[in-house]
């Protein structure tokens, strides 16, 4: 008898030629990791489109000065951090803070990919931040700044790295830098900026930036 079942389950599954085992969604488990990594880039384009705009960049619009940072920043950056910023995931990440200011520049860089301008902020001749302009851009403060990208909502750190990576192109495409020089040029910006010290250089990641008629 057991060669007559097997002929009938051969039949049977003959007869269903569209069906396919679907995985189900376990309890904890998110959609993106059992999804793949062949959706990344459709899923972090959906999720820019509903997030960037509607919340990012509100976020970014209340950003604080870089004099008030500095001056939270001398009792300490985790009392700074646990008052105006985000940190990110994972043991000895970095704190994030939405910045904005103004400042005279003192050199510049426009002729790579990673465009920068160094600004004197306090007025002392010195630079002291970065912006980054792009498109080459380093870090992930615009992804870890906001506190409703969380990294067990992604597949993996690849699928995280890359919604890094995807809001850094979007903000540096949106950027207009003037051609010619910046040098001695008055610009005001806002952004983002990571740090895992106190006494860490400034790099802004730049999501608005004007130059000062």
């Amino acid at each position: 008898m057991k060669p007559v079942f097997v002929a009938l389950g051969l039949l049977a599954a003959l007869a269903l030629p569209g069906c396919k085992i679907v995985k189900t969604v376990a309890e904890g488990e998110s959609a993106a990791a059992v999804a793949g990594e062949a959706g990344d880039d459709a899923r972090i384009a959906a999720l820019l489109g509903k997030t960037y705009e509607a919340e990012l960049l509100p976020l970014i619009g209340r950003a604080l000065p870089v004099v008030d940072l500095r001056a939270a920043l001398v009792g300490g950056l985790d009392a700074a951090g646990a008052a105006h910023g985000n940190k990110g995931s994972g043991e000895g990440a970095a704190w994030n803070f939405a910045v904005k200011g103004e400042g005279r520049v003192v050199e510049a860089n426009l002729a790579s990919r990673a465009r920068k301008a160094m600004l004197d902020t306090d007025g002392d001749g010195a630079a002291d931040l970065t912006l980054q302009l792009g498109p080459v851009i380093k870090g992930s403060s615009l992804r870890d700044v906001a506190p409703f990208y969380r990294f067990g909502d992604f597949r993996d750190q690849i699928e995280f790295a890359k919604l890094a990576r995807a809001l850094n192109d979007r903000a540096s495409a949106a950027l207009v830098v003037p051609e010619g020089e910046l040098v001695g040029k008055t610009v005001s910006f806002s952004g983002t900026v990571d740090l895992k010290g106190a006494g860490d250089p400034w790099q802004v990641t730049v999501v608005t930036f004007a130059v000062a008629p």
